[in-house]
């Protein structure tokens, strides 16, 4: 017998979703107005946003160099996450319970705060570069996401095939690419996925560490608001939006969401 649904839970779950798509479907339509300011209702419809966006130099640098900082950031915490997560499961027992909590302080210590410290210390301290110290920034900053997502998956993980296979005469090393790895590829895409998607629209780190000739994208976003006020803003958003929408379809037609949760 089917359960029925009470009205007034029919009614907030709708409200729900309007609360989370309104602010969507208003970037979407002040990036299609024809006016050169930033309104909505939309005034007009025209792409020319779109096309004023590949215009300015300024995004298309930004975009790359965020994209660049996004890939390299999420590459270097999952070759950190990975071998954490693997030992915080693996040798749970001899290890301090502390040292887990570690690994996440990243999303604990407020972002502005964590922001300025990376910048007192990389970048000022460090003396290092101001691209290497964004990588560095960036990929500390989604470390939390490669050792949780990865963990998670670990946590389910029997860890007796490993020792079945080194007990067979296969290297521990050998062993981890080809027993454990295999088994835990879902939190390893999934953990990508979320600190791409984190790195590439961060700002509060960005802010910091960013210097001359070398900026993000969501940083010159800001930039240039404060100079312009047009709907190219709306339009650059709405393009972040598909790259987010665009990450999760390719993981849909190539693995299917589900195997995320496995």
């Amino acid at each position: 017998m089917t359960a029925r649904i009470h009205p007034l839970l029919g009614a907030f779950a709708i409200l729900v979703f309007l609360f989370l798509l309104a602010p969507l479907v208003i970037i979407v339509g002040a990036s299609l107005s024809d006016t050169t300011y930033l309104t909505f209702p939309p005034q007009g419809l025209t792409l020319r946003w779109f096309a004023n966006i590949f215009e300015i130099s300024a995004f298309r640098n930004t975009a790359i160099t965020s994209f660049q900082v996004a890939i390299l950031g999420t590459g270097l915490s999952l070759l950190i996450g990975i071998p954490a997560a693997y030992a915080l499961n693996r040798y749970r027992v001899g290890l301090p319970k502390w040292l887990g909590t570690l690994f996440i302080l990243p999303i604990l210590v407020p972002e502005i705060v964590f922001g300025f410290s990376l910048l007192k210390t990389i970048t000022i301290g460090l003396g290092l570069p101001v691209y290497p110290s964004l990588i560095i920034g960036h990929a500390l900053l989604v470390l939390p996401y490669s050792v949780r997502v990865v963990g998670a998956s670990l946590a389910s993980f029997d860890f007796s095939v490993e020792e079945a296979a080194i007990s067979l005469g296969c290297p521990p090393l050998k062993t981890f690419f080809t027993v454990v790895l295999p088994n835990i590829r879902a939190g390893v895409i999934a953990a990508f996925i979320l600190a791409f998607i984190t790195s590439i629209n961060d700002v509060s780190i960005s802010v910091f560490l960013t210097g001359p000739g070398i900026s993000t994208l969501p940083i010159q976003i800001l930039a240039h608001m404060e100079q312009f006020f047009d709907p190219t803003i709306a339009s650059v958003s709405v393009l972040l939006m598909l790259v987010t929408v665009g990450v999760m379809a390719i993981v849909e037609m190539t693995l299917g969401l589900t195997f995320l949760t496995k």
